[in-house]
Order: C-alpha cells, then structure tokens, then sequence
C-alpha cells in the first residue's frame, strides 16, 4: 500500500546530532553503566529561588493567555536588564518574548530571509542554526575558523567573499557555543563594516553574555551605526538555570523586524505565561546571582582544560567563555569513538558521553577529530568523567 511521503523539508532537516547518542546512553543505563554527562549544555546549578518563589506566590484563577509579545512584568524586567548591563537604549517596545532562545533564532532567520536566501555563519557552530535553516527553507553558509586561533573569526576577506547577491544576514554568538571563544571588539568591529557596507542584518546569539573569564563581552547593541541592522537573540535558559522553563527573547531597534516577529508570535499565541512570571521574578532579583555561579564555572573550566592536557595526543585552546570546550582528540572517527563510549567502555561502571564535532559543522568530513565538551557538572564529576 502506498504511503505519503513527508516534504523535502522534512527529510533535508538533521536531526540533533547532540542527541542522537541517546539511544545508546540509555542502553549503557539499562546495563546499570553510570554516564557523567559531557555531552549537553544542562547546567546543574540551582534555579534562582526568586523563580520558585513567584510560581508559588501566582493567585491567578486562571491560567490565561498572555500577550503575544510578552507579558508586560517581563518585558519591563528585561528592559530594566539590559539597562544594568550598559544597553540603556533598549525599551520596552523593542522585546518580544519568545519560547526560549531557539523561538528566538528562527523567527528572526525567517524575518530577515525570504526562501532560498543565505545567512553566513562561522563553523563550528550551534548544531540547531543548521535544523533552524533548513525549517526556514534557507541557506546556512559557513566561513571557517580555526582551532589553533582558539576559532576566532577569519579575516575580514575570507568573509566578504562569501558574501552573494542572496545573503541576507551574519550570524554571530559569542560567548560562542560550541567553542567557548569570546570574540574581541575588533572583531565585531569588521563585522560592522561588512554589514554596514553590504546593507546586511546581523543576528547575534548573546545567551552566554554573563559566562566570560577572561577579557569583556561585545555586544552587537554597543554598535550606534549598527542599530537598524542589529538583531539580539537571547534566552535566561542558562543565565539563570531554567532549561525547562523555555523563555527568551528577540531584541531590534528596528521596528520591522521587532513587528515581523510579532506576526510569528501572534500564529504562537503566546509564550508560557507562568514561566514569564517566574522569570520576571529572577531577572528582578538582580546580578547578585550571577557573582557565585561564574566563579563555579570558572573553577569547572579549568578542571576541564587542565584534565584534557594530560590527556596524552589531545588539544584544545583554553576557553574564556560559555561552559564549553572544543577538542581535538587523537581518533580518526569521533562519531565511532563517542558510540564507543558508550556501548563498549566503562571503568568501575561508569562512562562518559561528549558531542561528536561534525554535528557543528555544516561543511562535510570536518570535525572528524572533535568533540564538544560541556563543563556542567561539579569538579569532582569532572575530575571523575576524566578519569573514566
């Protein structure tokens, strides 16, 4: 009997490739294999209590919808945020509230691009920008950067010759994910000129702003020329430890923008209003959160980096930012050896389970010797993970 057959959409989609692992982690738990997980970006610090707090303090009779571009406690909250953190131009009417921080890329790639258009981007990259475009129906086109500079961004020429006719936007993060590398004002600084001079937007994936250890986070709102071509996506999933609470946001000066989003929002109906509440209720508690959490994060970053260095043929650059670290080991295969982890190693009943590198490439056969490591466990999970 015949069967319909799913889009070309559909089928040109990847799957994660940070979980494709699962099924295998999960038969090495049902062996009764204790797995220190590397492989994800779930932080384990606590939830600011504030959160708790208002969810329980909510009296609401009805659990109603809320505006589609976000609640008004939550969008002043986060109004008053990013005036804490320098951006004091940022209103109210510039924020829309979105489904956590992958809403906010995907509405924003569709606001910017019409089908068959092209963003550039810099590999490796966040494995969801690659599954985002091709939902959009358009073109994620990456420049490369390279390991030994700590993947700091090419040279201005090595970009703008990637630039076509179609390409509608540069896609930045930084603090960067999957890297860890924390790009410099310079850098943004040529990407200013590009923009500007090809008359292109600029996305910037700024979720990791407070997880800096080394020099200063550069954001694309610090740019007054830039500010009808700047576009911020950003999320509190890991600001404030709430993965599951899926609450994010898009912030423009550019009121097109900020009103197209709003249509997307508007098919959505609304972000969870609960969360909304919660978080407006962390974000408000201030920065005093942040103080201990960075200081943690630094202490795992170092156990990671130096516990990798003793690790006889493998490298990486120490990372000055996010909780990640990008590693070349001495495999020919890091799929085959990431699988191998699991369905064939332990140590004393334990393992350990990192991302496979490819799946933040969008060029193929690169990242064949890397993996992505996720330092969100205490250091003495780490300590261990390595051991194993």
């Amino acid at each position: 009997m015949d069967v319909p057959s799913i889009s070309e959409r559909g089928r040109a989609t990847p799957p994660s490739p940070i979980r494709k692992l699962v099924p295998y982690a999960e038969a090495a738990k049902a062996r009764g294999v204790k797995i220190y997980h590397l492989n994800i970006g779930q932080p384990d610090i606590p939830t600011p209590p504030e959160f708790f707090e208002a969810v329980h303090r909510f009296d609401g009779k009805v659990l109603a919808y809320g505006h589609s571009k976000g609640l008004a406690s939550f969008l002043r909250s986060l109004k008053d945020y990013y005036c804490r953190v320098g951006y004091t131009h940022i209103e109210t009417e510039d924020i829309v509230a979105t489904t956590g921080g992958s809403e906010a890329v995907i509405f924003a790639m569709m606001a910017i691009t019409s089908p068959d258009d092209e963003i550039i981007t810099f590999e490796p990259f966040y494995t969801n920008y690659n599954g985002f475009a091709h939902m959009a129906g358009i073109t994620l086109v990456p420049v490369g950067t390279d390991p030994e500079t700590g993947y700091h961004l090419p040279p201005r020429e090595r970009i703008e010759a990637k630039i076509t006719p179609r390409t509608k936007g540069i896609l930045l993060c930084t603090p960067n994910n999957p890297t860890g590398t924390v790009y410099r004002r310079e850098e943004i600084e040529e990407i200013e000129e590009l923009v500007l001079r090809h008359n292109l937007f600029v996305l910037s994936d700024e979720v990791y702003r407070e997880f800096v250890y080394e020099g200063e986070h550069t954001s694309i709102l610090s740019f007054p020329r830039l500010m009808q071509h700047a576009v911020l996506l950003d999320s509190l999933s890991k600001r404030y430890s709430v993965c599951g609470a899926r609450v994010g946001c898009v912030v423009s000066k550019n009121s097109d923008v900020v009103e197209t989003i709003l249509k997307f929002g508007q098919a959505r109906l609304c972000s969870a209003t609960l969360e909304q509440v919660a978080a407006s209720a962390a974000v408000d508690a201030g920065d005093k959160y942040f103080e201990k959490m960075i200081r943690e994060y630094k202490l795992r970053r170092d156990t990671v980096f130096n516990g990798l260095l003793e690790i006889p043929g493998v490298t990486c650059k120490r990372p000055k930012g996010a909780f990640y670290v990008m590693t070349t080991f001495p495999v020919d295969d890091i799929e085959d050896f990431s699988r191998w982890l699991l369905t064939d190693f332990d140590v004393g009943g334990e393992t350990t389970m990192i991302a496979p590198g490819p799946g933040f490439y969008a060029t193929p056969g690169k990242g064949m010797r890397e993996a992505r490591i996720a330092y969100v466990l205490n250091a003495d999970d780490l300590k261990k993970s390595k051991a194993v």
